[in-house]
This record gives structure tokens, sequence and C-alpha cells, in this order.
């Protein structure tokens, strides 16, 4: 079995793939808080408490991480308790295959590339628009020839809660939920309405400047995928959105593995 592990900001996303290439299904997947400070045995240590008596069929890991405290640790973990591998660590000047039209290639956080890599092997000769909604709020686009053209970044739901409150003396944390209405009734409310409908509008606007601005974007064919921890939140807020894909950086990080396990045929 394959071990994926998606190392970020805010949250550790884990999952265990079984089969091969068009066979590879995903088995089990888990989410822990990140806590940057892990050392690289912690990190092992809660990844055998997730998979039990499972870890002893896990033949080999791929892994990426937007923290670089944990890369590091991630490092160090691989052949300590994982063996020789053959693991893929996702970083800059990692092969993928994905070609990256931007200024510094270098610079793009591999999860979007891991992100990427999935919407485009999924869909492939379609355009694809990827919005990942994490500590940041993501809005890429990939063409239909496979190709990373580059993206938007806006702060993430969760941040901006936070600055508000903490930023402002009587507005307080609240829980990110719909509202009754638009308008909202009480403080409470009116929060959750300019937070969750604010939001939304902001990847619409996103969405939309990408299919009237970008070549080849102008087309119903485009596919508009949610994924990271709080699409579920805000997937049926989105007019613009067509799928979601929960799952979508691991399958990435899959690929990236069966590309370089291939490659060393």
């Amino acid at each position: 079995m394959l071990l994926t592990v998606d190392v970020g900001n805010t949250n550790i996303h884990i999952g265990v793939f079984a089969g091969f290439g068009d066979h590879a299904s995903l088995v089990r997947d888990w989410r822990i808080h990140t806590q940057p400070h892990l050392t690289a045995d912690e990190l092992a240590l809660t990844l055998r408490g997730l998979l039990g008596d499972d870890i002893e069929r896990v033949t080999a890991v791929a892994a990426l991480s937007t923290v670089p405290s944990l890369l590091r640790e991630i490092r160090a973990m691989l052949p300590r308790y994982f063996g020789a591998g053959p693991h893929v660590l996702l970083e800059p000047g990692v092969r993928t295959g994905l070609p990256l039209l931007v200024d510094n290639p270098k610079e793009v956080g591999t999860d979007r590339v891991a992100n990427a890599m999935a919407a485009a092997a999924t869909h492939p000769g379609r355009p694809c628009i990827v919005v990942a909604f994490g500590t940041a709020t993501v809005v890429d686009a990939v063409s239909a020839a496979g190709e990373f053209l580059g993206g938007a970044i806006a702060p993430g739901v969760n941040l901006a809660v936070e600055a508000l409150s903490e930023h402002t003396v009587t507005v307080r944390k609240v829980e990110l939920r719909r509202p009754r209405s638009v308008i909202g009734k009480n403080t409470v409310e009116a929060l959750q309405s300019g937070i969750l409908f604010g939001f939304a509008g902001q990847v619409d606007a996103l969405v939309d400047r990408i299919t009237a601005q970008v070549p080849g974007f102008d087309t119903p064919d485009v596919a508009v995928i949610a994924t990271g921890y709080l699409a579920p939140l805000m997937f049926d807020e989105c007019d613009t959105l067509t799928e979601h894909v929960p799952h979508l950086s691991l399958d990435g990080l899959r690929r990236v593995y069966e590309r370089s396990r291939q490659a060393r045929r």
C-alpha cells in the first residue's frame, strides 16, 4: 500500500492507497491538526497510531509539506521508519511531468502542484480551475493541455475570522455555518453572512475573471474543482464550483509517486 501525507499549515491530510494506476483506490484517510514543532519520531508515532497493524503493509510513502520545519522532519522520518522505499518527497525540483508556466516554478507550492496534477489527470483535454479552501483560498488554472498556468491567492476563511476577532474589540469568533438570511439579525449572523457569502462571492468573481480573461477557459467544458478542508462549508454557497474532490492532493501525490516509479524502470 502507498501512504500519502499532505502537510498543510492548518491540517495534515493522510491517506492510504491500494492498487496502482487505474486500479488504485483510496482505502482510508484522516485529517489531524498541524503542529509545526513535531519531530520525526512524533510524526511516525502519530502515523502508526492511525494506521495500526496496516502500517506493516505500507511499502512506500509519498509526501509533501508546506511547513518547512515539518518537511525536514519528514525527510528524516522516511528512512528511519519506512525503510528504503521507494519514497517520494514532493519538493521544488522533483519532476512531475506538469509544466509550470510561471515566472519562477520553484515558488509554486507543492500542494498546488499535487492538486493540479490530479485535476489534469482526471479531466484530460479539459481546462480546470482548482479552488483550494485552506489556510489560504487558492484559485489555480490548469490548461486543457495539462499545464499549470498560475493562479490567485487570498486569505482563507479561518484566517479572516481570526484577524477580525483579533483586531476588533467587540467582534468575537463565531461558528462557521450558514446564517438564516444574508441579512443578519444579530452580530453572530451578520458575521456569518459576511464571512460565508463574502468569500463565496470572492471565489465566484475570481473564477468568472479567469473564464473571461484566460484563453481556452471561456467554455462550458471547464471543470471548477473545490478541495481543501473548508470546501464542504463553501461548496453549496459558490455558484461557479462544479465538483468537490476532498482527496485531490492525495491523488496528486499518488500520481507523482507512480510516475517516479515508472521512470526508475
